[in-house]
């Protein structure tokens, strides 16, 4: 009983996050992304871009495609059952992806919800490989070499930005890597917590 209740919440708490994700963007995309964006140099005196810069577009196609990305992402951590950490490990790797940009010197802007949505698989990812179940890891194994592949293809740490011609925008693949780096060490660290505790609680 307790169980059911617990994997209840924790599916409404990754679903919520993640729609709010979407409606956030959709508002965003209304907003002057001049006073949104992540720019580098206003990350001390304008710290809120670390959120704000995730939900901003500057082209119709790159929104819905990340809208679309976004319901992805959140079906996808509902059917793999996710912990209750989970859409706390997304949510602190929201802003993080968009801080680690500061890497990326020469990226003056960014915007957009691929970086974040990175974040959100990989902390599926280290949830399904941290279980015991054959299947789930084995899937969570397959899905991670997948992940692996596609950001080693993107060449992250190469040009900051590489032009779209069908999404009218330039893509940052660093956020990218960003993204997923920082979704799986907040999944991690969350991990690590909660087998401490539950250790601590049998000694």
């Amino acid at each position: 009983m307790a169980g059911g209740v617990r994997l209840k919440l924790a599916r409404h708490a990754w679903s919520g996050f993640g729609i709010f994700l979407g409606l956030a963007a959709s508002l965003a995309w209304w907003a002057p992304s001049a006073a949104l964006d992540w720019q580098p140099q206003l990350a001390a005196s304008e710290p809120w871009r670390a959120w704000t810069g995730a939900f901003v577009h500057w082209s119709r196609q790159h929104f819905w495609a990340n809208l679309l990305a976004c319901a992805v992402v959140t079906l996808f951590g509902w059917g793999a059952r996710v912990a209750p950490r989970c859409a706390l490990a997304w949510i602190i790797a929201w802003p993080l992806t968009q801080i680690a940009l500061l890497l990326q010197p020469t990226l003056a802007h960014f915007g957009g919800l691929s970086g974040v949505l990175h974040a959100g698989v990989a902390v599926v990812l280290v949830e399904l490989l941290s279980r015991d179940g054959g299947r789930e890891r084995w899937i969570g194994a397959g899905v991670t070499l997948g992940l692996i592949i596609k950001l080693w293809q993107e060449q992250p740490l190469g040009a900051p930005l590489r032009h779209l011609a069908e999404w009218d925008i330039a893509v940052v693949p660093f956020s990218h890597l960003t993204g997923a780096l920082t979704g799986a060490l907040s999944a991690l660290g969350l991990l690590w917590l909660a087998r401490r505790r539950a250790s601590c609680g049998h000694d």
